[in-house]
């Protein structure tokens, strides 16, 4: 799944999208002598063995859709002007490169950044001074360059990131992937001379990641080998990792249970990068996690909210949101969506006393997007209607005191980057039609100075964006943004794009897309965005109103958008075309088979299809506390009541679909996408399918992939609604 936009804390930052014993998603209905539900089904699917990733009867397949998909869209007049743009696009060098602070070097402050352009594919992590980076031409000094580490090691490196050590962030842990999986590998770096550290840490492929205790030992939560990994394939244990040990003799220090999403273990630090806390977090579900102080008599879970996600330590209070109401052990009632605050070192003494302390809770309509801390300030990105505002908040013996940054007002606020030696801070400002503003901002006394802004992408006069509202099926109302040129017609004549997602409290944010604007948008096409319930835009309620039983409701909404735009005369259904990935593809997938009539194409990314056998594909155990479980008869019939590859029909009118997935996709199984075209094609509907033997769950390994992917979506879109 794509990760939430807020930050969710370690494990879901692990995800990148808690069931206890007694809850009844966590038991089993059957002996286990008798087939699952799963495993009845799965004896009856007629294209089980796509889902062998790379298997050669599965690949043969793969290579004939490819060859038969990119002769029709790339055999299309208009597909080299498409790609040759897409591509400009994403290697353009004026994009901004968004900064990270670091720690200061030699008196100066630092910041660094990782950029791909056209003579950087892969990628170069790079780095530059304040100072240097506030110029229009800053001096950026090579960290890293992946394009030439691939070419000396032979090998298809994807940059996923680097963990270094506070306070002076020298030491690295930086985290590589064959061809994009999650799946990485993790070897230590020195941030000063560029080089790979001799004989240094260096973790094996594995989904998971490790954290910096000091310089001589991490708290590693990879693959270990038999028994370390839960259902969802994810780590099941912690161990701490002393530098010149093996992996094999590094001791245990926390084991989850199998049925568990994952287990993490990371530290809280101060500003200063002085440990507070060793910590692991055990989500038990998608949502639900415990919390663990690791002490010298083990383990010790702290009394939290099970649905909640830890933001940081801020003059020695551990920063928490709550997603669920929860009484604290004084008695206070805390209502989902709050931001409170918690005593550490009270709460190392009584881990089950849990005093809080309510910091922010927002209001019906308002949502916390993100949380992040500078040395003396703790700094949200609060939205009010799916607008967004930037807020630093101080403790005074008053009480918590907030400030609003005074950034522009009905745009999407992003909180970029947040330096711990003072309260500067990096905001993100941008809208559908106004490319993203850079701003520096000190959040102690408000000042702010805009840094960068990116240039116009494409030709938006004319051009502006509305906000309605659609009426779903149960009279819940259902905001959406379109994005037009003034004075379109009501007639039903509009190209129209409709996107969506509709879970894992992911918000849709008005957001500056570059390739939507060129790509479609100055082509004539419209562009709508809708606000579903199971996304996060109103705040935890919101989300929990569309999960589990109740997952049609944000279908519903999405189809209420569909009909809405029709009634309005924007689009018709000769026009409307629907796009989503992952979440989203199934969304896509719910819409085709329930409300084809709609429709006139769909683009369905990465998708989850086969809703009755997710959960064992990959990392698809992890989202049963989203869905449900396909092996309990009750949860069963409210999934396969939506899920798109069994409500397939021989007789369903659909348009074309284009379904496109990813064979190094090792969190929603390619599977999903194969046998969804498979099962159409076999029931006689037209319908295009590729796949990219790189690129990840991102479904692009390099830029170039990223731009062909682009014009292959357009000139689908074009074919089947400008036409």
């Amino acid at each position: 799944m794509f990760r939430r936009l807020a930050y969710r804390g370690p494990v879901l930052a692990a995800l990148v999208l808690s069931l206890s014993a007694t809850h009844p998603m966590a038991q089993t209905s059957e002996p286990t002598d008798v087939p699952t539900l799963t495993e009845q089904a799965a004896a009856s699917d007629p294209w089980l063995w796509l889902e062998d990733i790379e298997g050669e009867r599965a690949m043969a397949w793969v290579e004939a859709r490819n060859a038969h998909s990119l002769g029709v869209l790339t055999g299309d007049p208009r597909y080299d002007d498409l790609h040759s743009t897409a591509l400009d696009l994403v290697q353009a060098r004026d994009r901004i490169p968004f900064p990270a602070f670091r720690h200061s070097a030699g008196g100066q402050r630092t910041v660094d950044n990782f950029w791909q352009d056209a003579n950087h594919v892969r990628g170069v992590w790079r780095r530059a001074t304040l100072d240097s980076y506030r110029t229009d031409t800053p001096e950026w000094r090579t960290i890293l360059d992946v394009d030439a580490l691939a070419s000396a090691e032979n090998a298809n490196w994807v940059w996923k990131g680097a963990e270094c050590l506070a306070p002076d962030e020298r030491l690295c842990l930086v985290s590589l992937s064959d061809g994009g999986k999650d799946a990485v590998v993790m070897r230590e770096f020195d941030r000063e001379t560029g080089q790979f550290i001799e004989n240094g840490f260096d973790l094996p492929e594995s989904k998971g990641a490790a954290g910096w205790v000091d310089e001589n030992t991490l708290l590693v939560y990879r693959d270990f080998g038999d028994g370390t990994l839960t259902d969802s394939g994810y780590a099941m244990t912690v161990r701490r990792l002393t530098r010149g040990q093996s992996i094999d003799a590094a001791p245990e220090v926390f084991r989850g249970e199998p049925e568990d999403v994952l287990v993490a273990g990371y530290t809280l630090r101060d500003a200063d990068g002085v440990v507070h806390a060793e910590m692991v977090d055990r989500a038990v579900t998608f949502f639900e996690t415990e919390s663990y102080f690791l002490t010298d008599a083990g383990a010790v879970r702290i009394n939290l909210p099970a649905r909640r996600s830890i933001q940081g330590l801020l003059d020695g209070r551990m920063i928490v949101t709550t997603d669920q109401d929860w009484i604290d052990g004084a008695g206070t009632a805390f209502e989902a969506g709050d931001l409170i605050a918690f005593d550490l070192e009270a709460l190392k003494a009584d881990p089950q006393g849990s005093v809080g302390e309510l910091v922010l809770r927002p209001g019906e309509r308002e949502s916390v997007e993100d949380v992040t801390l500078t040395r003396n300030r703790l700094v949200v990105a609060l939205y009010e209607n799916v607008r967004g505002a930037a807020y630093a908040y101080h403790r005074a013996e008053s009480g918590w005191v907030r400030e609003r940054l005074n950034l522009p007002e009905n745009a999407s606020v992003s909180l970029s980057s947040a330096s711990s030696e003072d309260d500067l801070l990096f905001v993100s400002v941008r809208g559908y039609l106004t490319p993203d503003t850079l701003w520096l901002a000190d959040t102690a006394s408000g000042a702010l100075e805009t840094v960068k802004s990116l240039p116009p992408k494409f030709d938006a006069e004319g051009m502006h964006v509305e906000q309605h509202q659609a009426r779903s099926a149960d009279g819940t109302m259902v905001p959406y943004f379109v994005v037009s040129r003034d004075g379109i017609a009501t007639d039903g004549s509009n190209p129209t794009l409709l996107y969506g997602y509709g879970g894992f409290q992911v918000s849709l944010l008005p957001s500056y897309s570059a390739t939507v604007g060129k790509l479609w948008l100055e082509r004539g096409g419209v562009y709508v965005v809708a606000n579903t319930r199971g996304g996060g835009e109103f705040g935890p309620g919101w989300h929990q109103a569309a999960q589990g039983a109740n997952r049609q409701r944000a279908h519903e909404d999405f189809q209420a958008v569909a009909e809405d735009l029709i009634a309005r005369g924007v689009t018709s259904p000769r026009r409307l075309g629907v796009m989503g990935g992952s979440q989203g593809g199934l969304f896509m997938g719910a819409l085709l088979t329930q409300r084809p009539d709609l429709i006139n194409a769909a683009i369905i990314q990465v998708p989850l299809f086969d809703m009755l056998r997710y959960h064992t594909l990959l990392a698809g155990a992890s989202w049963m506390g989203e869905y449900g479980n396909p092996d309990i008869a009750e949860q069963r019939e409210w999934i396969a009541a939506y899920s798109p590859y069994q409500a397939l029909s021989a007789d369903a009118d659909y348009p074309e679909v284009f379904i496109h997935t990813s064979t190094k996709d090792d969190r929603v199984h390619p599977g999903h996408a194969r046998k969804a075209a498979a099962q159409l094609e076999a029931l006689g509907h037209e319908v295009l399918f590729y796949e990219n033997t790189d690129g990840g769950h991102a479904a692009g390994a390099n830029l170039r992939e990223t731009a062909r992917r682009l014009a292959l979506e357009y000139t689908y879109l074009t074919r089947r609604l400008m036409d």
